[in-house]
């Protein structure tokens, strides 16, 4: 069996941040992106539905939208992590609801960690996160 090896993205794009809250955290997103706006401005980024409407109507982002979460959202997310297009999750989950989409969130996190995409899941990582690629950024230009 061949080792696996991640998939290496096109060259010519660059990479996306994924963004999304449970309902319970919607609140706790947008404050957190309000508190970020400069930094996420200059990124692409893309979110599940409910998620990246807010944040474009409440906080002015501008955010490619996939579906609902409950409705595929995350496993949408999942799939543009595999091929290599997510720089980095943030998802404000929300861990005393129950959510019948469990199995798609839990696919969400297993190709993060198989393909070594940073995933944030409160707002203290999520800040963490930003500063680390904020510095990154420093570097690389």
């Amino acid at each position: 069996m061949a080792p696996f090896s991640p998939p290496t993205p096109l060259p010519f794009l660059m990479k996306s941040i994924a963004l999304i809250a449970h309902d319970g955290k919607k609140p706790a997103i947008i404050e957190w992106a309000i508190r970020h706006k400069a930094f996420l401005q200059t990124k692409p980024l893309v979110g599940t539905g409910t998620t990246g409407s807010r944040l474009e109507s409440e906080v002015g982002l501008t955010v490619t939208k996939m579906m609902s979460g409950p409705l595929g959202g995350d496993l949408q997310i999942g799939a543009l992590v595999c091929t290599g297009q997510i720089e980095a999750v943030i998802f404000l989950r929300d861990p005393l609801t129950p959510h019948p989409h469990e199995p798609d969130i839990s696919a969400l996190t297993k190709v993060c960690d198989t393909y070594n995409v940073p995933l944030a899941t409160n707002v203290a990582t999520a800040d963490l996160l930003v500063l680390g690629l904020e510095e990154e950024t420093k570097f690389s230009n």
